[in-house]
């Protein structure tokens, strides 16, 4: 199993943008050096983070990096032109020799959409056209192709192109069986956002991925399952609770307040935290072991994201958790 982390570059009160950059920068060199397998960058267009543009900070980090990947989580394909996107990824796949993906979604935050002149009520079907354009883009270098948001391709060159021969595109879904399906029969490898709840809730719609792959002619081994979760790592597991909940209590009640949400409380937080809760917060042992049980609770899983930005305020132990992450539990593991 691949273990990572998503960073949604959350400001940070008291640090200005600039060293908050910096901190991430070194967040993703500790990922690399601790042996970690990706790193992914959110897209949001809004003044709690900085992460408008991802794929000039994973192109910054693939100078400062070796071996692991880096990748989009997710980008709002939906507000963007597929063609831009392409080529700044297959930019970032020639700096980093070969481990650039993009992770493509909806995005759980709309502000894109307006920014960008687009109409909400058009919110899935663009989403839908620019996947299909982004895919054709992977496969052809020169795409015939014609829709209803974009100017059509008369089949000109779009580059450069990566050094992948097929760069990796896993689609980032929320809870939608359509999405879920949808993936499947794209033969796409799908990341899962688990932010509250329980893990096991969703073994069914991974099942209506799996199912949906196999009878459009998909092979197993190309429906590849990623889960993008909270969590954290500390030397015990009070003291990782106890350094994630205020960020996390702050991050949360502020979306709250937006999408008219109650105030989030360590009650809520404590039992996700709990076994079968979705936050895989605590020390090297608990972390392990709730991974090793989400795997089971979801018939197997490839890939494992930490969302651990609700943490950034204190940055000694953010690099210690994710270094505790790397060296202490993905080697637990593979014992």
């Amino acid at each position: 199993m691949e273990i990572g982390i998503d960073s949604f570059a959350a400001t940070v009160k008291g640090v200005s943008a600039m060293d908050r950059m910096g901190f991430l920068l070194d967040e993703i060199e500790m990922a690399d050096t601790s042996g970690l397998d990706v790193f992914g960058i959110g897209e949001h267009h809004r003044g709690d983070y900085l992460d408008s543009a991802p794929a000039v900070i994973l192109a910054a980090a693939a100078a400062r990096t070796k071996s692991i990947r880096l990748t989009s989580a997710v980008t709002v394909l939906g507000a963007a032109d597929p063609v831009r996107v392409f080529q700044e990824f297959a930019t970032l796949d020639l700096i980093s020799r070969g481990r650039a993906e993009i992770v493509v979604g909806r995005g759980s935050s709309i502000e894109a959409y307006p920014l960008f002149g687009l109409d909400l009520n058009d919110y899935d079907a663009l989403s839908e056209e620019k996947l299909e354009l982004l895919l054709a883009l992977r496969d052809e270098t020169n795409v015939t192709w014609s829709g209803r948001f974009r100017a059509p391709l008369d089949g000109q060159g779009v580059y450069p192109r990566p050094a992948q021969p097929k760069m990796p595109i896993w689609l980032g879904v929320g809870g939608t069986p359509q999405s879920f399906a949808r993936a499947g029969i794209l033969g796409l490898p799908l990341m899962v956002a688990i932010i509250g709840g329980e893990f096991r809730r969703f073994r069914s719609l991974v099942n209506l991925y799996r199912e949906a792959g196999a009878r459009a002619g998909h092979a197993p081994e190309a429906l590849r399952v990623g889960i993008h979760a909270l969590g954290f790592v500390a030397e015990t597991d009070r003291e990782a609770e106890d350094r994630y909940f205020p960020g996390w209590q702050a991050m949360f009640t502020k979306i709250g307040l937006e999408r008219g949400w109650a105030p989030s409380t360590r009650a809520q937080f404590d039992n996700l935290v709990r076994p079968g809760g979705a936050f895989l917060v605590g020390d090297p042992d608990t972390v392990a072991a709730k991974i090793r049980q989400t795997s089971e609770d979801l018939g197997g899983i490839d890939r494992l994201t930490f969302q651990m930005s609700s943490a950034a305020s204190d940055q000694p132990a953010m690099l210690r958790s994710i270094e505790m992450l790397g060296r202490e539990v993905k080697p637990r593991l593979s014992a």
